[in-house]
Formats: structure tokens, C-alpha cells, sequence
């Protein structure tokens, strides 16, 4: 079985050790307490440490982190391979995003590639050649611990409340089809290539729950079709389907990801956070069931400064600026 990754591996061995995760963890700079009021004129202050990383002062070992604003740009950047992951990139993307619930200085995620691709999926020589070993090895275990931590860096994209942008341009295969399909919202280009390969190399389409998201955004025949074939959509046929909300130029790409970033993020991200949860837990329930939650969600929303802010601007005839609380 392979070995977990200690905290030197990630890039923070001079942090305390923190609890794992399965494969690999990140040992994470705590970001300064804070104190709120719990009441308007109060002097009794709850303070408590967020157990996230102070994003303003992160830097990944395994992937390019940038802050403008509050948007957060991150880019998969091995280009001479096409930006593969690996064991080490797949746990401390997952444990970025899993920090990425408590961060209040991060309103929207973009997820880029460099050199002109996305993502190609999972390194061949870096996790599947170990993967072979581990089967030949007999260690169910271990590739069940493996296949558990890519489906938690799924679950961490889906449950943090920053909506996410993938900007996709050239190939975005395997596990890069998943990072794009995990997302809120996906911009290409023509010249994007997503392919759900995992029939090309004996496994399933089910994986990291393709079997689940995809058929939401493209119909379930659509899906089937993606994950029986493996074969691959390019940047028309994937706005056709619907797999990408548009396409842009190559060399707009980034940018444009990135102003609709922007905008999200000058929005009421805390009504974001509320919209994100509802899309996502409202896929296992009835329409009652949906309706209802979304009355207690609305009513929560509406005790929020934001709320308040968008009313009085109407009024005054103003734009709205919003806080996020």
C-alpha cells in the first residue's frame, strides 16, 4: 500500500501536524481569530479560530494560487505534460477546497491549465503505474483509500460555497472532465477536447461521481454515451450540449472566466453560499421537499445585511453594494 504523505511532502513542515485524510493532508496556516458581536450594542464577543487557511498568505506546492480582489485563481501548471494530477496535487487540491468553506476572503474559485490545456487527467507514470502495483499487490484496500480521496476532492468542490469556474481550453480528460464537470460553471473554447476516458484504460465510467453529475448537465443518453465510448466533445458540440455555458477565445479565456468570477463576487456571496447548497441538495429531493427548503433558506437570506442594502438602494435609485453578510 502507499504511503501517506507527511507535511514536508506538501510544502509545511514547519507546521504543526494536523489530523489526516486519507492519502495526504496539508498542514494549514490558521488564519487570525475573529470576534464577532452576537448583538447590536452587546459587549460579550464570541471568538473562535476558523479552521482554514489564511488564503491571502497560501502557497501550494502543487499548483499556481493567485488572489485579485476576492476571486482566486487556481492553475494546474505542468504544462509540458498537459497539467496531469498527482497523488500529492489531488490531496492538496482537495484539501484546499475543504479549507475553502471557512474563508471569508475568497468570494469565487476559477480552476485554469497552463500551456494551453486544462488537465489531462491522472499521471500515467504517478498514480497509474502505483495503482497496477497496488492490484498486483492485491491491495483492495489501497485503491480503495485511493478512489475515496478523489471522490472527497468532488465532495469538497461541491460543498464549498464559492461558486467554482473552470476555464477549459484544450485537452481536459479523465479526471480533468471531472474537475470541469464538478464545477459551477465551465467557459471554452473551441479547441476544448473533454473525454471521460476511464473505459480506455479498463475501468468504469463511474468515477468520482460522473454517473451522477454528468446526466444533470447533459442528459443521461449523452452521458452514457461519453462514458461507455470515452470518446471526446469538443468545444462546440460540449456548448451544445450543454456541458459549457459558452465558448470564448483562447486568448480571452482566462480573462473572461475571471470577470464572471468577478461579478459573482461583488454579489451577496452569503445568497451564493445559499444557492450552491440548495443546487446541490435539492438533486435528492422532491419538489415539495425542494419547495420548502427553499422557503426556509429565502427566510434565512432575508435576515442578511445584503437584503437590507439592496432594498434601500432601490430606493434611493442606487446600485447595491453588497458585504456578503
Amino acid at each position: 500500500m502507499l504511503e501517506s504523505l507527511d507535511a514536508s511532502d506538501l510544502g509545511h513542515s514547519n507546521l504543526p501536524p494536523a489530523p489526516r485524510h486519507g492519502w495526504a493532508h496539508v498542514n494549514w496556516p490558521m488564519a487570525d481569530r475573529r470576534g464577532f458581536n452576537n448583538s447590536e450594542g452587546s459587549n460579550m464577543t464570541v471568538q473562535f479560530p476558523p479552521p482554514g487557511a489564511d488564503f491571502t498568505q497560501f502557497k501550494p506546492k502543487h499548483f499556481k494560487w493567485e488572489m485579485s480582489g476576492k476571486v482566486a485563481t487556481i492553475t494546474l501548471d505542468r504544462p509540458e505534460r498537459k497539467n496531469p494530477l498527482t497523488l500529492e496535487s489531488y490531496a492538496e487540491l482537495r484539501d484546499t477546497f475543504r479549507a475553502l468553506s471557512y474563508a471569508r476572503e475568497v468570494s469565487a474559485v476559477v480552476i485554469t491549465g497552463s500551456g494551453g490545456n486544462f488537465c489531462s487527467g491522472g499521471d500515467v507514470h504517478e498514480i497509474i503505474g502505483p495503482l497496477v502495483r497496488l492490484k498486483e499487490a492485491g491491495d483492495m484496500a489501497g485503491l480503495l483509500e485511493f478512489t475515496r480521496m478523489t471522490g472527497d476532492f468532488v465532495k469538497a468542490m461541491r460543498h464549498c460555497p464559492q461558486p467554482i469556474i473552470s476555464a477549459v481550453d484544450g485537452v481536459c480528460a479523465g479526471a480533468g472532465a471531472i474537475i470541469a464537470m464538478a464545477s459551477d460553471i465551465r467557459l471554452g473554447t473551441a479547441a476544448a477536447k473533454v473525454a471521460f476516458l476511464f473505459v480506455r484504460v479498463g475501468l468504469a465510467g463511474a468515477d468520482m461521481g460522473a454517473c451522477n453529475i454528468l446526466p444533470r448537465l447533459i442528459g443521461a443518453g449523452r452521458a452514457s454515451e461519453l462514458l461507455y465510448t470515452g470518446r471526446s466533445v469538443d468545444g462546440a458540440e460540449g456548448e451544445r450540449w450543454g456541458f459549457f455555458n459558452r465558448l470564448c477565445e483562447p486568448e480571452t479565456l482566462l480573462a473572461d472566466a475571471q470577470a464572471l468570477a468577478a461579478s459573482i463576487a461583488d454579489g451577496p456571496t452569503f445568497a451564493h453560499g445559499i444557492t450552491k447548497t440548495c443546487l446541490h441538495q435539492e438533486w435528492s429531493m422532491g419538489i415539495d421537499e425542494s419547495i420548502e427548503a427553499e422557503a426556509q433558506a429565502q427566510a434565512i437570506c432575508m435576515q442578511t445585511e445584503d437584503y437590507s442594502r439592496a432594498y434601500h438602494a432601490f430606493v434611493a435609485k442606487q446600485r447595491p453594494v453588497f458585504q456578503g453578510n
